[in-house]
């Protein structure tokens, strides 16, 4: 088996000869990637299902469909995504040609999560094969049944001298960060983040963090209870609860949680039936350690719908928790699960203080029939994104990006933005060894008349991308 220091050396070797950089090669590379995905549904699917018991239709949902849609994006847009782009010039350098050519980094680490192990480990592939780098992707291992597939059948679909997968617990990965990469991506808890990012610093490696938190939901009390609880509910359980922008909490009047929980309960009924440990559309906790720490938060507050759970079938019913206080332990950590806690305030401007008080979150939720509730959120907090009167169905636009601010995260990708993170925006100036009496103008010495034209060709900007 290859050591880490001979994987690393032989892609980095493979970078240097300039192989991934021509677009032919790029091009192939996202049809290979397209090959997997279309040849190995079915393995996918089973993975997918033993690993989070996702249905076969919830799977292509939230992770198939969204991965092709960013190689179909990728190999459409490439050519013009890898054109220079001429940028305005003033005086001094009217002559020349400027521009921004975006070149790959090098050696790329991506450090995928367990939640939506197809998604969020290939959608960021893409954006790194476009962009010409050489790639490392470290599966999560908690997944272990998507990790399997990524690791035995994927490297056969890539040119296998600049693409390689890494296996290994958290123990390996500290071992393996401590080697230079030029550029690292990870999706994870801010706790593993910080790890990351201390590694990365040892090298002064650039990176981009897409990391979790807390996603409060406000729901205001001009409303419909049940049009909020439809969607918040299933935004919430959606993959268990496992998802990373999920509404986390609701922040509501009293009176507006006295419709809400009923509302609440009709929608989980509806989409679950009367046994939602039943439903196909109902996934599961990926693993013991994680089954236990959301048992243990099922007794903050009072739980006023589900609440049950089996352990032999990591099974946690919907759960909604009502009198729930600021310093209750469902509170202070990102639930990521099926348990949805609600909070009472008095006014708007009580929840918008609440929500200022916490770290920023990854999202931010708003709920009202009022346009002008919806946009005092969004006007007075900071979110990585945000949504009015709907859920999470941004991260099924490749024109939007998905990324955090603050606590959680830094740097975004999906689409272009993808393609942009992994490359290096390079400035360009070119001009000529000819025309020196153009030159001589910014040479000294300096009279009073190149002074003042220095001055004004400096202050001089064109209007025109010439």
């Amino acid at each position: 088996m290859e050591s880490i220091e001979d994987t690393l050396g032989r892609l980095r070797e493979a970078f240097r000869t300039g192989r991934t950089r021509p677009a032919e090669f790029r091009v192939a590379q996202l049809q290979g990637l397209a090959r997997f995905l279309q040849d190995n549904k079915q393995l996918l699917y089973e993975a997918l299902a033993q690993d989070l018991h996702k249905s076969a239709f919830q799977s292509d949902l939230s992770e198939l469909i969204l991965c092709q849609n960013e190689v179909d994006q990728a190999l459409k847009n490439l050519h013009a995504w890898m054109k220079d782009k001429p940028v305005a010039k003033n005086l001094l350098v009217q002559l020349s040609s400027t521009f921004i050519r975006k070149e790959p980094f090098g050696l790329v680490l991506i450090m995928a999560p367990w939640n939506y192990p197809v998604n969020l480990t290939l959608v960021p592939l893409v954006g790194a094969l476009a962009a010409g780098n050489c790639v490392v992707l470290k599966p999560s291992e908690i997944s272990w049944g998507t990790q399997k597939v990524l690791a035995e059948v994927l490297p056969r679909y890539l040119d296998q001298n600049c693409f390689a997968v890494v296996l290994g617990g958290p123990e390996d990965m500290e071992k393996f960060l401590k080697h230079k990469f030029d550029y690292i991506f990870f999706t994870g808890s801010p706790r593993v983040g910080k790890i990351v990012m201390a590694a990365a610093a040892e090298h002064l490696t650039p990176v981009t963090l897409e990391l979790g938190g807390k996603n409060p939901c406000y729901v205001d009390d001009d409303c419909d209870p049940q049009n909020v609880a439809n969607r918040v509910a299933f935004f919430r359980y959606f993959n268990a609860g496992q998802t990373c922008v999920a509404p986390d909490y609701i922040l509501c009047s009293p009176k507006t949680q006295e419709r809400l929980v009923p509302a609440l309960q009709v929608a989980i009924t509806r989409f679950y039936g009367e046994d939602p440990r039943s439903s196909p559309d109902l996934g599961r906790i990926i693993n013991e350690k994680h089954f236990q720490r959301l048992q243990g938060l099922l007794g903050c507050g009072r739980v006023v719908i589900g609440g049950q759970s089996e352990e032999s079938d990591r099974y946690i019913a919907p759960t909604v928790l009502v009198d729930v206080q600021e310093m209750d332990p469902v509170m202070q950590e990102e639930i990521f699960g099926p348990i949805l806690p609600i909070m009472n305030v008095r006014s708007l401007d009580e929840a918008l203080d609440f929500i200022n008080r916490q770290e920023k979150p990854l999202s931010l939720y708003a709920f009202s029939n009022s346009s002008q509730v919806v946009n005092q959120v969004l006007h007075r907090t900071s979110s990585g994104s945000f949504s009015g009167n709907e859920g999470f169905l941004h991260l099924t636009l490749p024109s939007m990006p998905l990324g955090g601010v603050g606590h959680s995260g830094m740097g975004r990708y999906h689409g272009k933005f993808s393609f942009d993170t992994f490359s290096n925006h390079r400035a360009c100036l070119l001009s000529s060894l000819g025309l020196e009496k153009f030159q001589e103008i910014h040479y000294p010495p300096y009279t009073e008349w190149k002074k003042w034209l220095i001055r004004w060709a400096l202050s001089y900007r064109s209007c025109t991308l010439l």
